[in-house]
């Protein structure tokens, strides 16, 4: 019986820790024009190779004017756009206000 508690009080804590981090990555927008490899990464299905290409295709091109625009950048297709079109960001809203 201790055995079964045991993997039970396991078991949730594992659904708890993996539902958070879930839920906050869908939470943090990313500025696909700033973003570093690390943080462009946290996007869905968007890995560190595809990450290094979005950072080198706005160095070489310059920034991004709208979100769509990262299905330019080699890898990233329209079903991993639509995934992550909530978090895609290119504007940062306090630079905005400020301007």
């Amino acid at each position: 019986m201790k055995r079964f508690i045991i993997v039970i009080l396991t078991a949730l804590a594992l659904v708890s820790t993996f539902s958070f981090s879930a839920y906050a990555s869908v939470e943090t927008t990313v500025n696909i024009n700033t973003a570093s490899v690390k943080e462009l990464s946290s996007l869905q299905r968007i890995g560190e190779k595809v990450s290094q290409r979005i950072v080198e295709y706005r160095n070489t091109t310059g920034p991004f004017e709208k979100p769509e625009d990262i299905m330019e950048v080699k890898g990233i297709s329209d079903k991993i756009f639509e995934m992550n079109k909530e978090r895609i960001v290119v504007k940062d809203d306090a630079v905005e206000k400020k301007s």
